[in-house]
């Protein structure tokens, strides 16, 4: 059984607080005093055990076979969890799937919870009789993927044979989303096998969990302009030809209230005193540091940092230039510019 833990996220400067929900394994087979009265101690909390096993350690080493089989159990119950509380949601608001995209929006952090796509067709399809291509439109429309990495050898592939067997149905459900999105592709490059296999969801006797997200997905994204530029031009330009625009990229950022504000007080005091605390909710407004430099002091915000602030700062080589004027704590004024030639500065 999938037991909820739920962690109350409060938001900055509001009375707003978010729901963030995880999933813990519970045996649905407790303590067995049978096995127990029959001498089988270990025996009595193997069920128990085993189960609870699934989420006791995340990603465990998967190079034997039995550490692949957990990951794929962890990646399932986490992904068949979420979406069964997500789907009960939606049909308390509602019978109908319709507006099911426009509710619901599932982000697949990298290729991990990729299953969710083949568990809620099977939902949709299996539990609700959705026709398939009614499901399909309603499972594009919901998911988007971040891809989080650019080594071909890195993105994560399945065994047809280890999928068969523990998750039978979402393997035939894979094959008919890739039977049906090859011919799309053989559609539109006639007679291009090579594109074609580059391109397939199933091959050689694995599944390939980061085309699946691609096709399943309607956006997909990088975590830097580089990163995004790589994915589309070496990882996946054949997907970036079929899908024109789908590709696109989220720059990773800071939090600025906790890896900011919160763990670095003293600059973050700093920052209050120059441009005011509406940066902790506006991240953008970082940009009024940057003409500082080429500014006249009567013309800044603030005026210079006090002394007090400064005391901290480490040498630069303009600090350490005698060229370079470090205003006292009662000057206003500051050289322009440092003169140093040794291009230091």
């Amino acid at each position: 059984m999938a037991m909820p833990c739920d962690i109350l996220v409060p938001a900055y400067g509001s009375g707003h607080v978010t729901n963030m929900r995880l999933w813990a394994a519970a045996s649905s087979q407790g303590f067995s005093l049978r096995d127990f009265n029959q001498g089988d101690f270990v025996g009595a909390m193997q069920a128990k055990i085993l189960s609870e096993n699934i989420s006791k350690v995340l990603y465990p080493n998967d190079e034997p076979i039995a550490g692949k089989e957990l990951r794929l159990k962890q990646q399932y119950f986490l992904v068949a969890a979420t979406l069964r509380d997500i789907v009960r949601r939606s049909k308390k608001a509602g019978p109908s799937f319709a507006d099911f995209p426009d509710q619901v929006a599932i982000q697949l952090n990298d290729t991990h919870p990729t299953i969710a796509i083949a568990e809620l067709m099977r939902i949709l399809v299996d539990e609700e009789l959705l026709p398939w291509d009614e499901a399909w439109d309603i499972c594009r429309r919901t998911f988007a993927y971040t891809n989080h990495t650019v080594l071909p050898e890195a993105l994560e592939t399945w065994p047809e044979d280890l999928l068969g067997r523990l998750l039978p149905r979402h393997l035939e459900i894979i094959r008919e989303i890739d039977r049906r999105f090859l011919e799309e592709v053989a559609e539109r490059y006639p007679g291009d096998w090579g594109r074609a296999r580059r391109m397939a969801i199933v091959d050689g006797g694995r599944v390939r969990m980061a085309h699946l997200a691609i096709v399943g997905s309607h956006t997909v994204n990088g975590v830097a302009k580089l990163h995004s530029t790589i994915l589309r031009e070496k990882v996946f330009p054949d997907f970036d030809a079929f899908y024109p625009g789908k590709f696109t990229n989220v720059t990773n950022g800071i939090t600025p209230r906790r890896w900011l504000k919160q763990a670095n007080p003293a600059l973050a005091k700093l920052l209050d005193e120059a441009i005011g605390p509406d940066w902790v909710t506006d991240l953008d407004r970082l940009r009024e540091l940057v003409p500082w430099p080429r500014t006249p002091p009567s013309a800044r915000p603030g005026g210079w940092p006090s002394a007090r602030t400064r005391s901290g700062w480490p040498a630069t080589p303009c600090a350490r230039s005698a060229s370079a004027s470090i205003p006292s704590r009662s000057s206003t004024s500051r050289s322009s510019a440092c003169t140093s030639t040794s291009g230091s500065c």
